[in-house]
């Protein structure tokens, strides 16, 4: 797994095998999510709109924006609304504002409650209009504002001017007359349009007339995170976590698993792969208890990171497997003589291999099974035995405990002869009675005359 690329085939293993734990830990993240819904209220948020006429460049729409989120419309928000225990610092953190298209500020507000957040966007809108309408006023040149104001005053007199010229003038229907009033509306007129472009004119005019476009809507739900969205956050957190935690520690995890690395780690040569029935793992001292009990009801008992046991052949075929080791077994031997079959305390696999692996021999070679610890490896010195055949599953060892028990055997004197790996396998459904198995036969009767082969 250290050198594999990690694939759905992969993810897809650890759902399949780690079910039960996965879905405990879906619940528990749930849970932590449904938890910190209860540490944090509810918000509610809502937004109010301010319309700005006129000519803004990009730069000044961003101005008011930092205007109205600003210490002094906070603070005069804050006064105006009077809330216990809300003062201008909280009132800013709770509102933002951006530039809209169209010359529009949306200042948005959160509080606890709907009417709160209504309350608050409205309060900020109106505090932003009235504090940006006395930073034009206060920036205005006075000597202009006179002279504009006595230009105005001069335009009402005028206009008055022209009324009395055009009632004093003839009555009449005669062309004179009629060409007089029509010259006196006109000037009028060209008059009252030249004071409205002067307005549209004053940058500072347009400026100072901004609009609160209604009160905020009041808000009908909450503000993210909602509680869902923090159960659902938490159980997919637990989830991811759970499904890293699995891919870490198999990129992390130093076992051996394939035979050639075995056989390095050895030091000796592999005499060939034999097949082991898939059955329920016996119960042992050590998996009785709470703890035991809890590992097998979350399924944590079961590797994960083993491929599924492959469809094997029937016992005829797993029979010719064992009898090809033992056949080349006998040809790494110089003479008949007995061999110690090291099994690592703990793999059952491997036990259930060597002891089929002694049956199959008979007496020659003449092998005994001898389990040795993995933490503390020792192998019994050299009595009638002359020779060690390690037989171990792939997928549990590392290279440091099997070079453990290299050193063991050869403390004990013993050469490691070969190593044999076993793996589990699942039976392949029985046939039916009465069904001619000739070519299983001949083929058994093959391999108690053969003498190598692959297996």
């Amino acid at each position: 797994m250290s050198d594999d690329t990690i694939r759905l085939v992969t993810i897809g293993r650890i759902i399949r095998r780690r079910r039960r734990l996965l879905t405990v830990l879906l619940v528990m993240g749930a849970l932590v999510g449904y938890g910190t819904s209860l540490l944090l209220p509810p918000r509610y948020t809502t937004s109010a709109s301010v319309l700005l006429p006129g000519a803004w460049e990009e730069r000044e729409l961003l101005t008011q924006t930092e205007i109205a989120t600003s210490s002094v419309v906070a603070d005069r928000a804050a006064a105006t609304l009077d809330w216990a225990g809300v003062d201008g610092g909280e009132v800013r953190d709770r509102v933002s504002a951006k530039a809209a298209d169209g010359n529009i500020i949306t200042i948005s507000g959160t509080a606890e409650t709907p009417e709160r957040a209504q309350q608050l966007s409205d309060q900020v809108a109106q505090q932003f209009v009235a504090f940006a309408a006395r930073i034009v006023d206060d920036n205005t040149d006075p000597e202009a504002a006179v002279q504009l104001e006595e230009l105005q005053q001069m335009v009402v007199q005028t206009n008055r001017r022209i009324s009395e010229l055009a009632d004093a003038a003839d009555p009449g229907q005669t062309v004179e007359s009629v060409q007089t009033r029509t010259e006196l509306a006109k000037l009028r007129t060209s008059l009252q349009e030249a004071m409205t472009k002067l307005d549209q004119a004053d940058p500072a005019a347009n400026k100072a007339r901004m609009v609160v476009m209604g009160p905020a809507a009041r808000p009908s739900g909450e503000a993210p995170p909602t509680r869902v969205q923090l159960v659902v956050a938490g159980a997919v957190l637990f989830f991811l976590l759970a499904v890293v935690g699995h891919l870490t520690a198999a990129r992390m995890s130093r076992r051996l698993r394939t035979s050639p690395e075995i056989a390095g780690a050895l030091g000796s040569a592999l005499l060939g792969t034999v097949d082991v029935p898939e059955e329920q793992p016996e119960r042992r001292p050590e998996d009785r208890g709470a703890w035991a009990r809890i590992r097998r009801l979350l399924g944590v008992d079961v590797r994960w990171d083993v491929p599924p046991p492959q469809t094997s052949g029937d016992e005829a075929e797993r029979r010719i497997r064992y009898r090809r080791v033992c056949a080349r077994l006998r040809d790494r031997l110089p003479a008949p003589r007995r061999l110690l079959a090291v099994v690592p305390d703990g793999d059952e696999i491997a036990l259930r291999a060597a002891e089929r692996l002694v049956a199959e021999a008979g007496s020659d070679p003449l092998l005994r099974v001898a389990g040795v610890s993995v933490s503390q490896p020792l192998v019994p010195d050299r009595d009638d035995e002359s020779g060690v055949l390690v037989v171990l599953s792939a997928g549990n060892w590392t290279a440091a405990e099997l070079a453990g028990i290299a050193e063991a055997c050869a403390d004990a004197k013993h050469d490691v002869v070969g190593i044999v790996v076993a793996g589990t396998v699942r039976p392949r459904p029985a046939r039916s009675a009465g069904v001619p198995r000739p070519a299983a036969e001949k083929a058994l009767a093959t391999a108690d005359d053969t003498t190598g082969g692959s297996a």
